[in-house]
């Protein structure tokens, strides 16, 4: 492996990098900074996140900018505020001795007229996001006409959050001759265009295989019952005492209630989505980064950007999408060459797509058990001992206090302490966990209730997403009416103001009697039988894709959406309730809605009609009732506060 000093760097960057802690060059630095100094080619770089493309890219760039030159010389484009800011930070660093570089970040969310004023000033780097730097193209205050360097940072995440259109209007206010570098954890048609309409004879560089998970990720599975969702996640939190994750979510609306979950019953965490305004995006960055949480709870859109390199753990609380959402997540851990974890918590029905990311992504999967209540204990207590043993003690401000101390634990044998103090620590935990269920699935014996089971019958609600209606609110619903532990659900279509849903044909009448007088948000819920009946008939087939089901998801299925009959639905896990003219649903009504989720509008890509919360291997529901409060045993707390050694 080569060091800094054989890149190529000149010493004023040595000395800054140094002393920032650079001893040796990552992959993508050692493979891309010899070739940016040579200044002979464009580059594309495929890397995961979290590999040192900062560096890799930064580095050169301030080796060939002429310092008596104030004009922009180079443009690096990026798809997040969060990111923006870093690499400008990064920058400024690694120019520390050389004074006369100036660097500016240029995003949403700030005063335009404070950036203008510094670009009149002068400043050779931009850093920028691409809905930002078009307006101050745009307003003519951004001048960039002597670029030579334009790099596209995360160019998958910014096309994908919808700035294609951005992004191609600010190249084209570049010089046609500069150099452009562009660098992309995975290489999707959109990445692709951009790189042959704009780039001159590029260089390929690989870190890896391409849209692969990055090489110190292990990616593992708990599978549970959808209704157990909420409490494995905080089960595996207690069993990592040391945990500090980002927990992902699809909707904003399930990531602040998981938050607020979470935080009710004693854990460090909070929520970062899109309805936060930019203020309490940073307060909550802010306190992530400086560890004052253990846990944050993002959806794929806000999450995006983050730059924090000791993650140990991420969560897929509801598994995304695609396969390159799964790699953008995964590459939130295992940063900076540290290892970290992947865990993903499922349910029976999405155990194929396990099987589908493993080959999509290159990686295998392992099959993890969730702990048991006795072995959460048993770590946290190890972990406490751990804490005492190497606490640090103050000698000369406790030593005062001592002598009564001893005093009073003067007739308490050594072993009588301890138990003592552990037991103060610790008999809350204990006590949660005394009757903790095991909450595996027994997948022989889950099969065989499942072949067992009846037909399922398709019914309309009169209430959808419009009225706040969620998959987890109206399981939810369903276990607080009906009150039966052996009700199963099929499949859910959520619209804006109608949903679909398959219930067990032999519980119909508990299901519609139940629901009969209920009311939400003050207005009656009707439940009628749909007339087409075409795709519940079927015990088994209420499956991810449209259509008529099957993990293939009909005429133009699979898990991308599927068929055009049975009701229309077009869902899958790519799209919404499209609907489509084959129609069919509710009086032949309903079929065709158009409630397709804007992917380009920088929203969280998906409604949640996409989640397809369907199973008949859950007897109870979903992951959290209507109104969030607890609704099964183990589901009501934390033991304790402050009780997260």
């Amino acid at each position: 492996m080569n060091t800094f000093d054989q890149l190529g760097l000149q010493e004023n960057i040595l000395k800054a990098i140094k002393e920032l802690g650079f001893e040796n060059p990552m992959p993508v630095q050692e493979a891309v900074i010899p070739r940016i100094i040579e200044n002979n080619t464009d580059i594309v770089a495929l890397a995961q996140t979290g590999t040192g493309k900062t560096a890799a890219f930064g580095l050169p760039l301030l080796q060939l900018i002429d310092p008596d030159n104030k004009k922009t010389q180079a443009l690096i484009l990026s798809p997040t505020r969060e990111l923006c800011m870093q690499i400008a930070s990064d920058l400024n660093s690694y120019s520390k001795y050389m004074p006369n570089i100036k660097v500016t970040a240029v995003y949403g969310g700030a005063s335009i007229e404070a950036q203008a004023k510094q670009l009149r000033a002068g400043t050779q780097i931009i850093a920028a996001t691409p809905g930002r730097m078009l307006d101050m193209i745009m307003r003519k205050y951004a001048d960039l006409s002597e670029v030579q360097f334009l790099v596209l940072d995360e160019a998958d995440e910014m096309l994908d959050m919808g700035f294609e259109e951005d992004v191609q209007s600010i190249i084209e206010s570049t010089p046609k001759d500069r150099h452009t570098f562009l660098f992309s954890a995975t290489m999707p048609s959109d990445v692709e265009k951009i790189a042959r309409r704009y780039m001159k004879n590029p260089e390929t560089l690989s870190m890896g295989q391409r849209n692969v998970g990055a090489t110190n990720v292990k990616h593992m599975y708990y599978l549970t019952h959808a209704r157990d969702r909420y409490t494995v996640l905080k089960r595996v939190a207690d069993f990592h005492p040391e945990m500090y994750a980002i927990i992902f979510c699809r909707t904003r609306q399930e990531t602040q209630e998981i938050a607020d979950s979470l935080i009710r019953d004693g854990y460090d965490a909070d929520a970062l989505h899109g309805d936060l305004s930019q203020s309490q995006r940073d307060h909550v960055m802010k306190k992530f980064r400086e560890k004052h949480l253990n846990m944050l709870v993002a959806t794929d859109v806000a999450a995006r950007g983050i730059d924090v390199s000791d993650l140990t753990h991420v969560i897929n609380y509801q598994l995304p999408d695609d396969s390159d959402n799964y790699i953008h997540r995964s590459g939130r851990t295992g940063r900076a060459g540290k290892d970290g974890v992947s865990i993903s918590i499922i349910n029976l029905k999405e155990k194929g797509r396990i099987k589908m990311l493993e080959r999509q992504i290159g990686k295998p999967f392992s099959a993890g058990k969730i702990p048991l209540g006795r072995q959460v204990c048993e770590k946290q207590l190890y972990h406490l001992i751990d804490r005492m043993e190497n606490v640090n003690v103050i000698e000369d401000e406790i030593n005062d206090f001592l002598p009564v101390i001893y005093k009073k634990l003067d007739a308490m044998s050594k072993e009588e302490i301890i138990k003592r103090f552990v037991s103060i620590e610790f008999n809350s935990f204990l006590e949660y966990y005394r009757d903790a269920k095991d909450l595996n699935v027994d997948e022989s014996r889950e099969r065989g209730d499942r072949s067992e089971s009846g037909s399922f019958t398709r019914l309309f609600m009169s209430i959808g997403r419009k009225d706040g209606l969620t998959v987890p609110k109206l399981l939810g619903m369903v276990n607080e009416f009906t009150n039966s532990r052996d009700l199963k659900v099929g499949r859910i279509e959520l619209g804006d103001t109608f949903t679909f849903i398959e219930v067990d044909t032999k519980y119909l009448p508990l299901f519609m009697a139940s629901f009969k007088d209920q009311t939400m948000n003050e207005r009656p819920i009707k439940v009628d039988v749909a007339e087409d009946q075409t795709s519940s008939e079927r015990p088994g087939r209420s499956s991810y894709g449209g259509g008529r089901g099957g993990d293939r998801g009909g005429d133009r299925g699979g898990y991308r959406g599927g068929g055009r009959s049975s009701g229309g639905d077009r869902g899958g896990y790519s799209g919404g309730d499209r609907g489509g003219s084959g129609g069919g649903g509710y009086k032949k009504s309903y079929g065709g809605s158009s409630d397709r989720p804007a992917y380009k509008g920088g929203g969280d890509r998906r409604s949640d009609s996409s989640r397809s919360a369907t199973r008949s291997d859950s007897d109870r529901g979903g992951s959290r009732p209507s109104g969030g409060e607890p609704w099964y045993k183990e589901q009501a707390g934390k033991p304790g506060k402050k009780k997260r050694f």
